[in-house]
């Protein structure tokens, strides 16, 4: 599961934000002037952890702190409330997974011996913790095992948003574990392609894209893993349009992006690839049959169903 966000060990805290410390604060003659939870504002920002903040007090004192002797204000203001990390080491929301499945190179036939097994799914947290002050993260994550679930609602606005990554998970034929109801999510997965696609897959190409230049800019050479991405998610968005369906598995193309993966595919063959795929792109956009939009009123009727059975033990 990902760190909260003032615990990432590259964050450090800029002048002007407001903190609480976390242990006294001694005045310069060795005495207390200012209590543990005493508030303050940063004044001075350290270059990294090893050295210390400058707070200033409400009282207008001001005294050296690490970053593991203050926490944000709000942060602290907030306590455990919507605290992701609570709710996961107490809950056993692992054991609310309704669907697992596989992505990334395996689902995509371009993996190796040495590929990872990236696994990825739903969970519906139980009603009660759904309804109460602490909430429930909107995703979970092992990074030891590769796997990440998110909450059922999540999932369903990022599928409506055609989120790439996400209609892979609907459409992947590597499927581990599916309760009823993620069997019956599947059955309506349809309900979430619209053109919409086209907006977000172009998004995601133009990313890959940004990468790219930043290789070559930095370090005089791009990364074959996004170029083969940025060529596979064109090809995935083509099918989506035209079709109707996303082909998660590479099919005609694996020896081509394995070319680009492997680095066997010059950058200028790549790139008159990239503009024809692009062409196609705008091509199909025009003939597809897909709605403008996905269907909002059906997964919508979806999520209230699967809240409702979360009020029950047995997990749906």
């Amino acid at each position: 599961m990902k760190s909260r966000p003032h615990n990432s060990p590259n964050l450090i805290y800029s002048v002007g934000t407001q903190v609480v410390s976390l242990r006294q604060v001694q005045g310069t003659n060795g005495e207390a002037a200012q209590p543990a939870g005493a508030a303050g504002v940063v004044v001075r920002s350290p270059r990294d952890r090893e050295h210390p903040y400058r707070v200033r007090f409400v009282d207008g004192f001001e005294g050296p702190l690490h970053h593991d002797q203050l926490v944000l204000l709000a942060e602290y203001k907030q306590g455990v409330i919507n605290d992701a990390t609570q709710t996961h080491s107490t809950q056993g929301l692992y054991d609310r997974v309704i669907y697992r499945c596989v992505i990334g190179s395996r689902a995509y036939g371009l993996d190796n011996d040495e590929s990872d097994t990236d696994r990825r799914g739903i969970y519906l947290p139980p009603a009660d913790l759904q309804w109460s002050l602490y909430g429930v993260p909107e995703q979970l994550e092992n990074e030891v095992t590769q796997e990440a679930y998110w909450e059922l609602q999540k999932f369903l606005i990022l599928a409506l948003k055609g989120n790439p990554n996400i209609l892979e998970c609907l459409y992947t034929p590597l499927v581990e574990h599916a309760t009823p109801l993620a069997e019956e999510l599947l059955a309506m997965r349809a309900a979430f392609l619209s053109r919409l696609v086209y907006q977000t897959y172009n998004g995601y190409v133009m990313s890959q894209f940004k990468r790219m230049q930043a290789d070559l800019r930095n370090q005089g050479q791009v990364k074959p893993k996004h170029v083969m991405h940025l060529i596979r998610l064109l090809l995935s968005g083509i099918h989506v349009l035209r079709e109707g369906f996303v082909r998660v598995e590479v099919g005609e193309f694996r020896t081509q992006l394995l070319a680009i993966k492997n680095g066997d595919m010059s950058l200028d063959a790549i790139e008159v690839w990239r503009r024809a795929l692009h062409k196609e792109f705008d091509q199909a956009l025009k003939v597809t049959q897909l709605p403008e939009r996905p269907d909002y009123e059906r997964a919508n009727e979806f999520l209230v169903k699967a809240r409702r059975l979360a009020v029950g033990d047995a997990l749906p």
